[in-house]
């Protein structure tokens, strides 16, 4: 007898809403003899899944106090409907993916009502805001962590309901074309030095970093007329909004590099093509280091939400690849330190051939240290154990 199982699923950005999807097709893979119904907060990648759409996951990826402010009705009344749902559906399992502001909240909310809560992909508790160590202890039934010091951090600080799965990004983040393929389909020269730009995957960070980006592609675009430039967008952004930007710059008296354009969920084909490539700190910045390709991290935000959020973050490295490096690989530009020439300057830096080897060299030892993959699987494993215990 085919056994049912109804889980909700929450996610809140891009990445995990990738992380979820991974998650929800290897819980398939891994469960044939059930039948398990996904709902919940779903972007583009969860719908595809097969994930229903109680809330769209796209209209919350919004980042900044004030943003955040705005959109607060949207916010409510998101919590309330899957809330709701969890209930009224009598989910067997909730698992909440990253997105903290908001899951952590929900995790509080349905474990107060019986519900087992699963948490994926740790809220980055060691870096800021370490005094939800409690709701984690108190509110979570099992939270997998994918980055290998966690589950050491989490020990030390007394919270033992943590299991370390492995980071899903390993032996899954690989190109589908090589370079050449890649650079014939979209009429790029392959002995030309190429420029990845990766500015994010919301719509206020494209609004902010793609603009910087762009002037910087500029002024490198006068110093060596060899350079090609692609921009690699999100699956759930709009090229609208890189055209915004575009359209911005020329405003500014820019002058954008002939032969800039844009490839959408295309970015792991663009970084392995890329020689050299600008990333908005995030998960890009470890799917890049896991490709090895050579990058500047860049990030800028509005002024009242950097000089209120930087005192709660106290980690040595923004940057991913960095954090699990150990050591800063890739050159960190936030804030007042992202400005085009530095980045300019930067990335002439690391396309020199010499230094371009090296840091390839310890961006694979880096990604060592994710290990081989299987992350999803295990992650999987790990929630049907206690799904069905």
């Amino acid at each position: 007898m085919v056994k049912d199982y109804k889980i909700m699923i929450v996610a809140g950005e891009a990445s995990g809403d990738a992380h979820a999807a991974k998650l929800v097709k290897a819980l398939k893979d891994s469960s044939p003899d059930t039948n398990l119904q996904f709902f919940g907060s779903a972007g583009v990648r969860m719908r595809d899944a097969g994930v229903e759409p109680v809330v769209r996951a796209d209209d919350l990826a919004i980042m900044g106090i004030p943003e955040i402010a705005k959109a607060l009705p949207v916010f409510v009344k998101a919590f309330i409907d899957l809330k709701a749902a969890a209930l009224n559906r009598n989910a067997d399992a909730v698992i909440l993916v990253d997105f903290p502001e908001f899951n952590l909240k929900l995790a509080k909310a349905l474990k107060k009502k019986g519900l087992k809560v699963i948490y994926y992909i740790s809220p980055q508790l060691w870096g800021w805001r370490k005094y939800r160590r409690r709701t984690i202890r108190d509110h979570v039934d099992l939270l997998l962590t994918i980055l290998p010091f966690e589950k050491d951090w989490y020990a030390a600080h007394d919270i033992t309901n943590v299991e370390y799965v492995g980071s899903p990004l390993a032996n899954e983040v690989r190109p589908s074309q090589s370079k050449e393929e890649f650079c014939e389909e979209h009429g790029l020269d392959p002995g030309r030095p190429i420029i990845a730009l990766l500015p994010g995957s919301r719509r206020k960070e494209i609004a902010r970093i793609l603009p910087l980006m762009l002037e910087s592609a500029a002024m490198m675009a006068k110093r060596d007329d060899q350079l090609q430039f692609v921009i690699a967008l999100a699956p759930a952004r709009n090229r609208n909004e890189v055209d915004e930007a575009i359209l911005q710059a020329e405003r500014a008296g820019l002058k954008v590099p002939k032969g800039l354009f844009t490839v959408q969920d295309e970015t792991y084909n663009a970084l392995n093509a890329a020689d050299a490539a600008a990333v908005a700190s995030g998960t890009a910045t470890l799917e890049t280091g896991i490709i090895g390709t050579p990058l500047g991290i860049v990030y800028k935000t509005s002024d009242f939400n950097y000089k209120i959020l930087r005192p709660l973050i106290n980690v040595e490295h923004f940057g991913l690849i960095n954090l699990i490096a150990g050591e800063r690989i890739a050159r960190e530009m936030i804030q007042d330190d992202f400005t085009p020439r530095r980045l300019a300057d930067e990335l002439f830096r690391i396309l020199k051939p010499d230094v371009n080897s090296s840091i390839r060299e310890r961006l694979n030892e880096a990604a060592e240290k994710l290990g081989h993959g299987g992350g999803s699987k295990r992650a999987a494993d790990a929630v049907l154990k206690i799904l069905m215990s």
